[in-house]
């Protein structure tokens, strides 16, 4: 029988989890192995260098640039603040001295009498890494993180918009196929990650933030109610770093889709437990996907054996009868079932030649894609 593999698409009951909780730059790791760490534990901290700031100091002051460092004020390494006179001309018989003032707070960092230039870097920025998930730290990884394990129900979306967060799921709608409104948002709903069942309205969006929901979850979203919540048109970068104040993830694709029954059943069944969201989506060159966690009893090594690690794609084997959503237009977000797996490329409708499949979608269509379109459902 023919197979393929493909990136899947997880939704389980329970799985083992990891999450690699790394440091860009080396620092100091916080935890041990062993550790037990709510999803605020900081588990490494360091320090970024700050910004760079040029200053044109000669040109401020008119002199020639192999003159600059005999009419600095501030030498390499002592800290200046902004508005602070930095450097001072000579002037005429030492009078008529004109001062040029760093536009920035920081340390002066070098002075050029090539160029005319000082640069100033800007003051340190601490940087904190969280655990992000309740659970046990499994391995250290010395001056970079921590690996943290927890067996746990995992959902992974389709899409998603902003970072990290967590609290305990609220269930706002009755079943999966109802559309997420405004007035289904409670003050109750503080921190919470709210779960909604088809598509997620931008009034809705709008009362959860009011209310300081931590995260929406739902089926799907309009695109342009996407559009208007993040005030631009969302290019295909990776996703997380948006500053909305709430985190947005849809499980089933754009439009007004209702969340898959099993999903909605599953999160259902934690509803008031803590879990953790988080929005970041990549599709191509690296598979990033949205996903909430729920972590659940017994610590470490009480999952399965199979390991999803944070944010990951699982692969999986594509055969006839396989669960599979196309992520492509024209029909980004249907699910269907693997009905045909053809050996030879197939010339698509740009000229290109790729590897396709047929997909019986819901509704007894069986369309043709590039196998690179669909990803695995797999639980």
């Amino acid at each position: 029988m023919a197979k393929a593999y493909t990136p899947g698409l997880t939704v389980s009951a329970r799985t083992t989890y990891r999450a690699r909780r790394m440091l860009p730059v080396h620092g100091d790791v916080r935890l041990a192995a062993g550790e037990t760490v709510q999803p605020d534990t900081v588990a490494a901290e360091t320090f970024m260098e700050g910004d760079v700031f040029p200053m044109k100091i000669a040109a401020k002051l008119s002199a020639n640039p192999k003159d600059l460092p005999k009419l600095m004020l501030k030498r390499v390494g002592d800290a200046v603040t902004e508005g602070e006179p930095i450097a001072r001309s000579a002037g005429i018989f030492g009078m008529f001295r004109t001062d040029a003032k760093s536009t920035a707070s920081g340390t002066v960092e070098s002075v050029s009498d090539t160029s005319g230039m000082v640069i100033v870097r800007g003051p340190a920025q601490p940087v904190q890494v969280r655990a992000y998930v309740a659970g046990r730290v499994v391995e250290v990884l010395p001056n970079e993180g921590v690996v943290i394990e927890t067996p746990a129900s995992l959902v992974q979306g389709i899409f998603g918009v902003g970072g990290e967060t967590h609290g305990p799921i609220a269930m706002a709608s009755a079943s999966p196929d109802a559309t997420l409104h405004a007035s289904d948002i409670t003050q109750k709903m503080k921190g919470a990650v709210v779960v909604g069942g088809a598509r997620m309205t931008a009034e809705a969006v709008a009362a959860a933030r009011k209310v300081g929901a931590a995260a929406l979850v739902a089926g799907g979203i309009d695109d342009s109610d996407l559009r208007d919540i993040l005030g631009h048109d969302l290019g295909v970068a990776v996703t997380g770093s948006e500053k909305l104040g709430i985190t947005l993830m849809v499980t089933e694709g754009f439009g007004d889709i209702a969340m898959a029954t099993r999903t909605f059943e599953l999160l259902a069944s934690h509803a008031g437990r803590v879990a953790s969201v988080n929005g970041a989506t990549q599709i191509r060159a690296g598979v990033m996907r949205p996903e909430i966690v729920v972590p659940l009893e017994g610590g470490a090594g009480a999952g399965t054996g199979h390991v999803v690690y944070e944010g990951g794609a699982t692969a999986g084997v594509l055969e006839i009868g396989t669960a599979v959503r196309i992520v492509r237009d024209p029909y980004f977000g249907t699910l269907g079932t693997v009905a045909g797996l053809p050996e030879q490329p197939a010339v698509l409708g740009s000229g290109s030649k790729a590897r396709v499949l047929d997909v019986k979608l819901g509704d007894g269509r069986t369309v043709t894609v590039p196998r690179a379109n669909v990803e695995l459902i797999d639980g």
